[in-house]
């Protein structure tokens, strides 16, 4: 044996001796911690809100208050069980996650923006991660969710610890009633005429909004038959097939676009060309992805559009699909959100199937991959390309054209928009317009080209974006 002589190292070690709480107690001091420290843009929109009043500390204090309460509640009913310090912070994570992206970009967590997250990509993912998102991360959830870990509590019989969060929430709850009875004009007001404001309540707000998204698909959803709509449709014949090119865009304000009289001119190469009809009175179904695309293909009416129901519903691809219309959709977005399911479908947001990467894929990529599938095709039956363009999605704006196309200099190179000025943002955003509007261009340049079809092209956007007005970004609000 050989014996070693090594001086042995002492490593210094950390004690922190952390008082015994009861349940109950660690419970109020979590919400107390999430209430004024995972809701500034929550205060600061109610401040905004109340700015004219005399006293804006007033409603404030009494919103403040009321989310307070009602966290508490929540928390009491929600974290029993041997697992509640493991629960309280899966929620102080949870919820610092949701404050970065309420508080940077402005945004209401609710139903639709969780679906629309959840059917993002990984690429989408990376362009919201910043150095900020890290820091809100281990100062507001992962550092209190370890000292609420390291708590000890005060053992006692579970008959005990059940009176006292029964106790809790029926003394919560008639202080919450005493304070919205003695104020009752307040919070009439405030919740018929400033409604949006408690959807910024974090995380009441986003687990309703989750709540309700498991509503509406997870419990309820059952399969369902398709449902088949125009089954007399039929197509009418020409001396020639049709060639229609059919470009989604990706977050494209109308008041931006050149050819709706924006004051810089975004779209020069389309203002040059004949025959270009410009719609300018549309308006989307709604502010996201998953909602407005398969609305777009429905044959339901913005008013009534059903999410659910358009899943189980023959769209417009389907229905061309069963006349005899061969029809291809390329997507250099995150997805179809279901459009194309029926029909054939390929992903261009890779390198193997994307011939412009660099390493964002472009997309004029997808208009290579369409001269291929055309030269390739053998049916002379008419011929639908369906473009699902990256377009303008933000934040990372800087990132959806090639350097050429920056146009409009001094743009903001960040995807954490909050530190830019808001004219770098549109600038930014402008030359990802500029850029779509070469995509399109090339598009009705390769259109003209191909004699044997009677040829057209039709541009939409799915939906806008948010630039900074009232300090909101993005989309999906």
């Amino acid at each position: 044996m050989i014996k070693s002589w090594c001086p042995k190292i002492r490593y210094p070690v950390v004690k922190i001796s952390l008082p015994k709480l009861s349940e109950t107690s660690l419970i109020l001091l979590v919400s107390l911690f999430i209430t004024a420290f995972h809701n500034n843009r929550f205060f600061a929109n109610i401040t905004n809100a109340y700015s004219s009043g005399t006293y804006t500390w007033e409603p404030v204090t009494l919103i403040g208050g009321l989310h307070f309460g009602l966290l508490l509640i929540v928390l009491l009913i929600l974290t029993t069980g041997p697992w509640v310090r493991w629960l309280l912070a899966m929620v102080l994570v949870s919820s610092s996650a949701t404050a970065y992206f309420i508080d940077t970009y402005n945004i209401i967590i609710d139903a639709d923006m969780i679906d629309n997250s959840l059917k993002t990509d990984a690429g989408e993912i990376r362009d919201l991660l910043a150095p900020m998102q890290l820091f809100y991360m281990l100062l507001l959830g992962i550092l209190p969710a370890w000292l609420v870990l390291s708590t000890p509590t005060q053992p006692s019989p579970w008959q005990q610890r059940l009176y006292k969060r029964l106790a809790s929430i029926l003394v919560t709850g008639m202080l919450l009633a005493v304070a919205v009875f003695s104020y009752a004009d307040f919070f009439a007001s405030y919740l018929r005429e400033e409604k949006i404001l408690r959807y910024y309540s974090n995380p009441i707000a986003p687990v309703y909004g989750a709540y309700r998204l498991f509503e509406s698909n997870s419990l309820y959803d059952q399969p369902q038959a398709l449902q088949i709509i125009a089954p007399e449709a039929q197509r009418i014949t020409n001396d020639k097939p049709k060639l229609t090119i059919l470009v989604v865009g990706e977050t494209v304000r109308a008041d931006h676009f050149g050819l709706n009289g924006y004051s810089r001119n975004t779209t020069p190469l389309l203002a040059q060309q004949t025959g270009v009809v410009n719609f300018n009175q549309v308006t989307s179904c709604g502010t996201s992805t998953a909602y407005s695309l398969p609305c777009m293909f429905s044959y339901l009416q913005r008013s009534n559009f059903d999410k659910q129901q358009a899943k189980y519903t023959e769209n417009l691809l389907d229905i061309l699909a069963k006349t005899g219309v061969d029809i291809l959709w390329l997507d250099n977005n995150s997805s179809s959100k279901g459009v194309a399911d029926r029909v054939t479908y390929m992903d261009l947001k890779t390198p193997a199937l994307n011939p412009l990467c660099n390493p964002e894929c472009r997309d004029l990529g997808m208009l290579t991959k369409a001269k291929q599938w055309l030269t390739q095709s053998q049916s002379q039956s008419d011929k639908l390309l369906v473009l699902h363009q990256m377009g303008s999605h933000g934040p990372a704006y800087y990132k959806r054209y090639p350097k050429a196309f920056e146009v409009f200099k001094d743009t903001c190179q960040s995807n954490q928009l909050d530190t830019c000025s808001r004219q770098s943002i549109i600038n930014a955003y402008d030359n990802t317009i500029v850029y779509t509007d070469y995509f399109l261009a090339q598009s009705i340049e390769w259109l003209q080209q191909q004699a044997d079809y009677d040829v057209a092209m039709l541009y939409i956007s799915d939906h806008g974006e948010s630039l900074g007005e009232n300090g909101l970004y993005l989309h999906g609000y």
